[in-house]
């Protein structure tokens, strides 16, 4: 999710909710710690040159169970960060304390905001000696998958 749509979304909202990816939220108590614009200048595994920007929140909780961090007020953290850091409308990624710090993806399912998990990649498959039949996935229509998934069968 970029900025501008999370943005736009806290505008409509009374409260913020935060969903994990095994479905478990966020404590309501949570605090927004940061809000930074991180660049990652690196070279890939072919050789090419590489810039991602991303806009990043850290997400972290206290003991203070009676904090609530209001939609209008994460909207005004968000746009002195734009002023003072000059955030480019470029995708999401919070932070929030596991195991370690994880890091995810962002998007909204009309009730709460998802933290989704990232992953990596290879950005250059072509040159870096993954064979090409292990970067082609094979499409399937679910209801076909769902019809012929057997133990055994391949496809699960």
């Amino acid at each position: 999710m970029k900025l501008s749509a999370f943005k736009n979304q806290l505008s409509q909202l009374e409260q913020i909710a935060f969903k994990l990816p095994d479905g478990s939220l966020v404590p309501s108590h949570f605090h927004v710690t940061e809000v930074g614009k991180v660049v990652k200048h690196f070279i890939d595994c072919g050789g090419t040159e590489r810039l991602e920007t991303v806009v990043n929140f850290q997400l972290w909780e206290a003991n203070d169970y009676d904090h609530r961090l209001h939609p209008e007020k994460l909207v005004s953290i968000i746009e002195l960060s734009q002023d003072k850091l000059g955030l480019p409308d470029v995708e999401i990624e919070e932070e929030y304390q596991a195991g370690t710090i994880g890091k995810f993806g962002i998007d909204y399912n009309g009730e709460h905001f998802l933290l989704t998990n990232k992953l990596t990649d290879c950005l250059a498959k072509d040159s870096c000696g993954i064979p090409p039949e292990q970067l082609k996935k094979p499409k399937v229509q679910l209801s076909e998958a769902q019809n012929t998934c057997a133990p055994g069968s391949g496809c699960c």
